[in-house]
């Protein structure tokens, strides 16, 4: 009776003092936005902050973009469930930066002033390829944005107590959910809506730094557990996965052979190539980032701003391995599956063990949890509100500014339209986001990858780099990548065919492979190729003062 009655305790706390500090997070960060929303007066405010930020706040605002729920809860979890082949994942969003750095960072900066489609149309016909890039930004936001609100309610979930069959303020498990995802559209709506990218980027970098916090502690916690062993951390936590010695070992998620089914082994195999292709070529394609290299005012803070985000963005996923493993070993998959099947509340539930063991019991372990739950919670409003910000500038400046009114559209006409973007945006993610509450959340964020990689990657690179490219080749490459990787979405196990799928009742799937990267990356590229050999259209000028831009930033703001 005793033990029933401190771990309904352990769980009033936990709810009480999640709940308290959710709400100041949120007081926090909406002062923030609201003193923004008294400093943005003009477009280039509203898009990119005024240029005022440093290389050091701006770096810490890309890590704060990037380490999404994803990362933190996503990654966390399939290490948890699946050992060696979930830290893929973070090796593939790591290695990813590089490619942006070397590629695409300082080159964007240079040539565009608010969207990636300012560098794209440079030295083509305007609105075919803003149109282009608008239904692209905002098709890869939003598959983006279902992983975050996917996260948020299995969080709340979690730390409500919900699991299928109870009940919370008289909704069931699934209700509850949809609650908290509507919640938290709201709350990303009023933060784009109000504070703009000023108003974004600080909520990102105090984001960021909580997060960095709160890894590292649990980080810290996990190993001071083994004594600072990381055999004996290993050990514990294969022994725990009730899979051996294979948890350690590739080939339990990924790669996984098939005795006497040489085909099934070999999509397997397929589906890991296709899965790294898409987290390594991915990032240099995300709206989400591009357009935080437009906030700074140099080429230098640019490179600058890439060199501070890859060192804290390495770190944390580096701390992902001591989370994963350390849940997996004082977790426990199966208590971990039995919260959230996709294993997305793996990192929060270790905080509450570790609460648990190190500042005792259940009021420690709901105390560490309420924390851990707030980092994540402001994990996901900041990079909702990043992807949001993306897809309605988009929307505002590339196809309503200069695709419908031709150029002519007042500075206050395409802010106020990037408001209203925001709204409509935010609303259809909500919508989407709960048929899909099945999947791990760095599962679907590498789809959003692989749909940028195909879309938006072979248009900036030939734009940048090729002096052939042409208005027909851009837009064939955007919506050539872009509807292979959709299309081969829809018919894959993603969505039907499977018991984790978006319609695990129907089965229409004809594509064996979970993400589609190794496929529509290479035809996204091919299609930008023939597009450009169709079309006679040339401009050698405009290729040669885009490429002093991109190299010198000149005339280019």
């Amino acid at each position: 009776m005793n033990t029933v009655l401190a771990a309904e305790a352990g769980g009033t706390t936990a709810r009480n003092l999640t709940i308290t500090l959710f709400l100041i997070f949120v007081a926090i960060t909406l002062v923030i936005t609201v003193w923004a929303s008294r400093q943005t007066k003009t477009a280039t405010d509203f898009y990119a902050g005024g240029r005022s930020f440093s290389g050091f706040q701006n770096g810490m605002a890309i890590g704060g973009d990037y380490m999404s729920a994803a990362s933190f809860l996503g990654i966390a979890g399939i290490i948890a469930l699946y050992g060696y082949d979930g830290f893929l994942y973070s090796i593939g969003f790591l290695v990813a930066w590089l490619v942006a750095l070397l590629l695409v960072a300082e080159l964007l900066r240079n040539s565009g002033r608010y969207t990636m489609a300012d560098v794209l149309a440079f030295r083509m016909r305007q609105r075919p390829v803003r149109t282009a890039a608008a239904v692209s930004t905002i098709i890869v936001s939003i598959f983006y944005l279902l992983a975050q609100m996917v996260g948020a309610g299995a969080l709340v979930a979690l730390l409500l107590g919900i699991k299928p069959g109870t009940t919370f303020l008289g909704m069931d498990a699934d209700t509850a959910k949809v609650a908290t995802i509507v919640m938290v559209g709201a709350l990303m709506i009023i933060y784009v809506t109000l504070g703009g990218m000023k108003g974004t980027t600080y909520v990102q970098i105090v984001k960021a730094f909580l997060l960095m916090t709160g890894a590292i502690v649990m980080t810290l916690l996990v190993l001071a557990k083994y004594k600072f062993n990381l055999s004996s951390l290993l050990g514990d936590a294969a022994a725990a996965s009730g899979k051996g010695s294979n948890f350690l070992e590739p080939g339990l998620r990924y790669g996984v052979e098939t005795p006497g089914d040489a085909l099934k082994t070999f999509y397997s195999k397929m589906d890991l190539l296709s899965l790294g292709v898409a987290l390594v070529l991915g990032t240099a394609g995300l709206p989400h980032i591009l357009i935080r290299f437009y906030t700074v005012p140099t080429a230098k803070a640019a490179r600058k701003s890439v060199l501070w985000a890859i060192g804290i963005i390495g770190a944390f996923y580096l701390l992902t391995l001591a989370l994963g493993f350390g849940a997996a070993a004082l977790v426990g998959g199966k208590a971990i599956t039995a919260q959230d099947k996709a294993g997305n509340t793996a990192a929060p539930q270790l905080a509450e063990a570790l609460g648990k063991d190190f500042f005792g019991g259940s009021l420690g372990g709901a105390t560490l949890l309420a924390i851990i739950a707030a980092v994540a919670f402001a994990t996901i409003l900041a990079v909702v509100a990043g992807l949001t910000l993306a897809s309605s500038s988009s929307l505002a400046h590339d196809f309503y500014a200069n695709v419908i009114r031709d150029g002519q559209a007042s500075e206050r006409q395409e802010v106020m339209v990037a408001r209203i973007s925001a709204l409509v945006i935010g609303g259809v993610s909500i919508l989407l986001s709960i048929f899909v509450q099945n999947l791990n959340v760095a599962f679907l964020v590498a789809l959003a990858f692989a749909v940028a990689a195909s879309g938006n990657l072979p248009a900036i690179l030939y734009s940048l780099f090729w002096r052939r490219f042409n208005t027909s080749g851009a837009v064939w490459a955007i919506y050539g990548g872009l509807l292979a990787a959709v299309v081969l979405v829809f018919f894959s196990p993603v969505v039907s065919g499977a018991p984790t799928a978006m319609f695990p009742e129907h089965d229409w799937h004809w594509f064996p492979l979970s993400n589609p990267g190794i496929i529509s990356i290479p035809f996204g590229f091919l299609c930008g190729w023939i597009g450009t050999l169709v079309s006679k259209e040339h401009d050698e000028e405009k290729y040669a003062e885009l490429e002093v831009r991109s190299l010198t930033g000149a005339g280019a703001h």
